[in-house]
């Protein structure tokens, strides 16, 4: 009996790539294709595919060799790559290894891409001035992605984990494929008619630029543009830019990072407004102090401009100004008295008394002096006023000094 030839799945795995290594046909290969699917891995190694318009293979390209490239790859870019076809025998995957790459133009899908956006800017659809900002606490976040897949998942963890009490609102679409744009759209504008929704996320997960390039139709960014709630796009990887991040008012990197801008943290809410609290607290309580000392300076002021201390004051100065009156009257009083006195002392030492104490008599006749002899014979009576006293007299006669004749009394 003939015995039977089992092999193993590594062993079948190691046969082809020996064969694949040991045909020369198969070494110093030069392609000519589209990248897709372009990934750079944290070890630096380049993973892709190139494809054309009937087919595609894998491709890597190690970092050793990618140090060299002079161009910076990109999804849609038409390149030249030479190398060898092998396998990998862990995955059983047949692929192109990549020794270098030269840039072969442009790409068919890139050229679409960047036909499209250079239209859509120009109309305005991607600048900076329209972009709404996002809501602080939203009253609900519509979803728009696929039912099934890790963005919906992603979306709703973190959401539960920093608020669950923000209701989510799924709207399914297909994110890839014929029709995919056109269902994406409407799910965008009956997203914007639903009352309760403040907020909308739209995305998918990483692909290549064919898997993305829904969000790259024109239909789906002209509503995301167009949605009257802040759209945040969630689109591929960080790496990945589709015209949908343009146009949205928040691009995030990754559905989780998506969820995490529309959703605040709660404790964190918590603290901050328990932060806002003791500091609104703080301030309260200078501001009261600084009013009670305000108060207290205010009373000091009232007290001095009561009525009574007012009044009290004004008496005060009233009894000092009565003193400095009642002062000066007397000092005035003394001093007229004493002038008066020395007016008097004058007077009298030019007085007729005092002229009468020197031998001399005063004729008075009702009240008026007897100034002549003729006037004494024409009255006749008269009063004589001596220092001492006064006599009756009559006027007799007359005799004369010299020529002049004199009257007897």
């Amino acid at each position: 009996m003939e015995q039977e030839w089992i092999l193993s799945v590594s062993d079948l795995n190691e046969y082809v790539r020996r064969s694949l290594a040991a045909d020369p046909m198969l070494h110093n290969l030069r392609l000519r294709g589209e990248l897709s699917n372009f990934k750079r891995h944290s070890s630096g190694h380049w993973y892709f595919t190139l494809k054309d318009e009937d087919s595609r293979i894998n491709c890597v390209m190690f970092r050793q060799n990618n140090m060299g490239v002079s161009i910076r790859p990109a999804d849609g870019m038409a390149v030249i790559v030479s190398g060898s076809v092998s396998l990998y025998v862990q995955g059983g995957a047949y692929q192109f290894y990549v020794d270098a790459m030269r840039p072969d133009g442009v790409g068919s899908l890139y050229l679409r891409y960047e036909a499209l956006k250079a239209r859509l800017a120009k109309e305005g659809l991607f600048d900076a001035g329209r972009k709404r900002p996002l809501p602080l606490l939203p009253r609900g976040i519509a979803i728009v992605t696929s039912l099934t897949g890790a963005v919906l998942h992603d979306i709703r963890t973190v959401s539960a984990r920093r608020n669950p009490a923000i209701p989510l609102t799924l709207l399914p679409v297909r994110v890839q494929g014929e029709g995919a744009a056109e269902e994406i759209a409407a799910a965008i504008r009956k997203a914007g008619t639903l009352s309760n929704i403040d907020v909308l996320i739209t995305g998918r997960g990483g692909g290549s630029m064919e898997d993305l390039w829904a969000f790259n139709e024109e239909c789906v960014v002209r509503t995301i543009a167009e949605c009257p709630v802040p759209v945040i796009s969630a689109v591929g990887h960080e790496t990945d830019t589709t015209l949908a991040d343009y146009a949205a008012d928040v691009c995030a990197a990754t559905p989780s990072m998506a969820a995490e801008l529309a959703v605040q943290d709660r404790l964190e809410l918590l603290g901050e407004v328990a932060a806002l609290r003791q500091q609104l607290t703080k301030n309260m309580e200078y501001r009261l102090s600084e009013e009670a000392q305000r108060l207290a300076h205010l009373r000091t002021r009232l007290a001095g401009c009561h009525p009574a201390q007012r009044l009290a004051q004004q008496e005060h100065q009233m009894d000092k100004l009565r003193t400095r009156l009642n002062t000066a009257a007397q000092a005035r009083v003394t001093a007229l008295t004493a002038s008066v006195a020395e007016y008097r002392a004058k007077l009298t030492a030019l007085g007729p008394m005092a002229v009468l104490g020197r031998g001399y008599a005063l004729a008075m006749h009702a009240g008026k002096p007897v100034t002549t002899a003729v006037m004494a014979r024409q009255i006749g009576r008269m009063e004589l006023r001596f220092q001492d006293g006064a006599l009756n007299v009559t006027a007799e006669g007359e005799r004369t000094h010299g020529s002049e004749k004199e009257s007897d009394l």
